[in-house]
């Protein structure tokens, strides 16, 4: 999942839709999440909440979310140990504070950005193949 992803980043796809789409095409979610991935990019547009953990979070809700069958306890447990894992690695999911001292709109930052996606990729997939009985 993580080589769809970064290949998708570097096409031009946001942080947050390039993790959505790469669980797209490995059939964890629907094609028309994707669109729903899109205003997180660049931290919701305000560099808060990183786009890449906020694509993890969004599959992780689509998969264990509260429906008809779910109460999301286990969406929110489950969301809880990736940002544990994500923190591990990088002590905040916070984008301004992931990218600071990189200009916005930079080559260095995607490539900053580009670690993170790959990253978030591989604490999404970890954690779904320990939750889902088929993956």
């Amino acid at each position: 999942m993580k080589d769809k992803a970064i290949k998708y980043f570097k096409e031009g796809y946001s942080c947050s839709e390039s993790v959505v789409q790469a669980a797209i095409d490995k059939g964890y979610a629907p094609k028309e999440l994707l669109s729903v991935a899109t205003p997180f990019s660049g931290g919701m547009g305000i560099r808060c909440l990183c786009g890449a953990v906020a694509g993890s979070q969004i599959i992780i809700g689509s998969m264990f979310g509260k429906n008809e069958e779910r109460d999301g306890k286990k969406a929110r447990a489950l969301a809880k140990q990736f940002n544990e894992k994500f923190a591990e690695k990088y002590k905040v999911n916070c984008c301004k504070v992931l990218s600071a001292g990189y200009d916005f709109h930079s080559s260095e930052r995607r490539d900053n950005c580009c670690k993170m996606v790959q990253d978030s990729c591989i604490i999404l997939e970890e954690i779904l193949k320990e939750n889902l009985v088929k993956v």
